[in-house]
């Protein structure tokens, strides 16, 4: 979750109507006070204020991989266990290669071009709105006619979503578990507001480390680690704030390498996809460098993009064989937008930090509209079938604070309930 999804809108564009911080339904946690979200951009947007001041202490860490060093930067060892599209691509793009290799010959086939069809999927950001797309897998489950996707990728909620949708309607009871049963007090313990000066973020995510623990286990683990083995690719993305650029995790590949840390890293990934800047502490990856330890500050993926599928330099050579009319493999997209596409309107107040907070929700709206967007055009360039599914104006239950159970469940019933009569999927979208 980050700067860019949509429970990060909640921080600015709800902030204008909110009473004053610790009033929100959920604040007495453990004895103390939950930030409101007024609270926690005022802590954010006063990070340059914070700067100028005498520190306390700071959190230490160890030494960033030096500039221009991050691709070569090891977690576990293991050589296709991340990949940074911004700087090299290749790497990626053999992944996606070998993928298609390896599913080619657990089918039993000669050729990839012989694969009736390939299915991917991306999962948006969106904070608790991705109750919305559980509620749509879980009912698509049940009408009867979802795929198994040979490619899953997600950032932020995405993230914490891809695994389960990933492995398919086995783990749609605990899909619906997440998002039908969380509360604030299994994703975050507050701090307090001098956090905002001293700490590395506004709240304490180790509630959320705890849950998606619980539920990525050593079954789903294995799981995962048989699925990648037999062709398919299941990717998330975190930014390393150091190296300023999106790191994609090839999270299946980790969990077949058996390297005893593959559980706690993908933990570790998942929750750094899912960290707000700011208002979450940043996963600090340990890795190595020519026998050197350095350490990485991750952050949400949604700092780059609120949704991605495929590197466009990958279908470079399917392009190719689409102009020389050679046969090329059937391929079909479907994207789910854990928000809303059309503009909300706010009263803005004529204030600096509601001023800042509401240029940040517009930043987050567009940059979640130009992603869906950009994925469009790709796979009309490449001729890949485009679904896209997106929360409409028609839900409109309030949310009357982060991670609220009622509001989640409606929204969940939401998608549920489009998915199970039959979801009508956007062939492009709204105002293209």
């Amino acid at each position: 979750m980050s700067p860019v999804v949509r429970s990060k809108q909640q921080l600015a564009t709800r902030s204008q109507t909110q009473r004053p911080a610790m009033t929100d339904p959920i604040d007495q946690l453990q004895g103390r006070s939950l930030p409101s979200r007024r609270t926690i951009l005022r802590g954010v947007a006063g990070g340059t204020l914070a700067a100028t001041l005498p520190a306390c202490a700071s959190p230490e860490r160890l030494p960033a991989v030096p500039t221009g060093q991050a691709g070569r930067a090891s977690v576990l060892g293991v050589p296709n266990e991340r990949f940074f599209p911004a700087s090299n691509v290749g790497a990626l793009e053999k992944e996606f290669y070998d993928s298609f290799t390896r599913l080619t010959i657990a089918k039993g086939l000669k050729s990839p071009f012989e694969l009736p069809k390939l299915e991917m999927l991306a999962i948006s950001g969106g904070g608790e709105n991705g109750a919305f797309g559980a509620g749509l897998l879980c009912g698509w489950t049940d009408q009867g006619t979802r795929p198994e996707f040979e490619v899953v990728t997600g950032i932020s909620t995405g993230a914490l979503t891809a695994p389960f949708a990933f492995l398919g309607p086995r783990y749609d009871a605990q899909l619906k578990a997440v998002y039908t049963e969380l509360d604030a007090k299994k994703v975050l313990v507050a701090r307090y507001f001098t956090a905002a000066l001293w700490d590395d973020a506004m709240a304490d995510n180790a509630p959320l480390y705890k849950t998606i623990s619980h539920y990525l286990d050593d079954r789903m683990l294995a799981d995962i680690a048989r699925a990648y083995e037999g062709g398919r690719l299941l990717l998330v993305a975190s930014t390393d704030l150091d190296a300023q650029q999106p790191v994609i995790w090839n999270v299946g590949a980790i969990a077949k390498s058996g390297h005893p840390k593959a559980a706690e890293t993908i933990r570790k990934v998942l929750l750094a996809s899912a960290a707000i800047p700011g208002a979450f502490p940043p996963t600090m990856v340990d890795v190595t460098l020519d026998g050197k330890a350095y350490q990485e500050m991750h952050v949400d993926g949604g700092a780059f993009a609120q949704t991605f599928l495929y590197p466009p330099s990958i279908t470079a050579t399917r392009r190719q064989r689409l102009q020389a009319r050679l046969p090329t493999l059937k391929l079909d997209a479907y994207v789910i937008r854990n928000g809303r596409l059309d503009a909300e309107w706010a009263n803005v107040e004529r204030r600096t930090l509601g001023i800042a907070g509401r240029a940040i929700a517009t930043m987050i709206t567009s940059a979640g509209y130009n992603d869906v967007v950009k994925i469009y055009f790709n796979c009309q360039r490449d001729d890949i079938g485009y679904h896209l599914a997106f929360m409409g104006s028609d839900f409109n239950t309030p949310l009357p604070a982060p991670f609220d159970p009622a509001y989640m469940k409606a929204l969940y019933d939401y998608g549920y309930q489009r998915a199970r009569r039959g979801y009508d999927w956007s062939m492009k979208p709204p105002l293209i």
